[in-house]
């Protein structure tokens, strides 16, 4: 027979672990929710070689290299914080700043991009010899 104290004890350690589970799974959901637009101006360009500093914090912070190539940057208040690289692959985002709201707009402006030029290939690397990445 198990002592009264003691399945208090466990009973108040599983509810503490099922509050906690509870509030990891709502921070969870929060994540994968879009975040809401913040007012802030956001600018779109091209990378240039000044940005490599940058694109390396944000592989940094993403737990990943920069790919080769050229990307399409997505500047808040001036700070890149988020990149997408013109020759396909990931996005690459400041996970300490809302951006989800950025990618469908870093999508538009690669595509159109590579549509003025014809070929996804062709554009990339014409870009990535700019920068200096091959």
């Amino acid at each position: 027979m198990m002592h009264p104290q003691f399945r208090i004890d466990l009973l108040h350690e599983r509810s503490h672990q099922l509050e906690l589970d509870v509030r990891r799974t709502q921070r969870l959901a929060d994540r994968s929710r879009p975040a809401p637009p913040t007012g802030e101006p956001v600018a779109l360009r091209l990378c240039s070689v000044h940005d490599d500093a940058a694109l390396e914090r944000l592989a940094v912070l993403e737990g990943r290299t920069v790919p080769s190539g050229s990307f399409v940057l997505a500047e808040v208040d001036g700070t890149i914080v988020a990149a997408l690289p013109l020759g396909g692959g990931a996005v690459l985002a400041d996970p300490f700043r809302p951006t989800a709201h950025l990618l469908p707009l870093l999508r538009l402006r690669a595509s159109q991009l590579e549509h003025a030029t014809g070929t996804r290939g062709r554009f990339a690397g014409a870009f990535s010899l700019y920068r200096g990445r091959a």
